[in-house]
């Protein structure tokens, strides 16, 4: 199963007002676990980029200047993207960012269907929390002092990190249990795992006794495979 953790970073709020991409990031997943394969593009967004947004992403116009267009991009975003699932934060403040860039250049949307927001599953996993990138990295112990300031592809890793914990944790379609239940032994805390109890390995052969037991059982069962060997021997 192939997924793709999308962020972007942008000129402000509404592209309905004519602000535009300036970064995308893609992380891409199978089974859940990053390949280390990505998408990454800092792009010219044909306008100016406000100081206070400035001071968010750190991508200044003249920066920008330098970098393609999403026109120039887009076919190679769009081959990256395939037809797979997308995993984003606050997924509508994004998606709606590059729906509205592909509709300028006649492409049509891609469907919110496709789409997985980890603010949605944190909010279901811990109602009443903080549901912020920050905020869940925090509470999942992954390491932030890579975020010197916001940036698509370094969220877009974060977000990778945390989209595993929400969904199961560093086991792939395993739902650890999130709390103990009062008295059902079963010694699970918050986070972690089930206490399994683990034999040591017999270390003496069986009795003649319970060999011949083995045996009678075996003797019941129609063409044994272990008798047939034992009369090919």
């Amino acid at each position: 199963m192939r997924e793709i953790v999308f962020d972007t970073e942008t000129t402000g709020l509404d592209p309905n007002s004519g602000h535009r991409i300036v970064e995308i990031g893609c992380v891409e997943l199978v089974n859940h676990l990053p390949t280390g394969n990505h998408f990454h593009r800092y792009l010219n967004p044909e306008r100016d980029v406000p100081d206070e947004v400035v001071r968010v992403h750190g991508l200044t116009r003249d920066f920008l200047a330098n970098h393609p267009t999403f026109a120039e991009v887009v076919a190679d975003f769009l081959d990256f993207m395939g037809q797979d699932a997308i995993v984003a934060h606050n997924a509508g403040f994004d998606m709606g960012f590059l729906n509205h860039e592909l509709g300028r250049l006649g492409f049509p949307p891609l469907p919110m269907s496709r789409v997985t927001d980890t603010v949605q599953l944190a909010r279901r996993k811990f109602p009443g929390a903080s549901a912020s990138l920050d905020a869940l990295c925090r509470r999942f112990d992954i390491d932030l002092t890579v975020r010197d300031k916001h940036g698509a592809l370094v969220d877009a890793e974060l977000l990778a990190e945390v989209y595993l914990e929400l969904i199961g944790g560093r086991q792939p379609g395993l739902e650890l249990m999130g709390q103990k239940s009062p008295g059902n032994g079963m010694g699970c805390e918050q986070g972690g795992t089930l206490a399994v109890q683990v034999r040591p390995p017999r270390a003496h052969a069986p009795s003649p006794t319970e060999l011949e037991a083995h045996n009678a059982a075996i003797a019941k069962i129609k063409n044994a495979l272990w008798l047939a060997g034992q009369e090919s021997s």
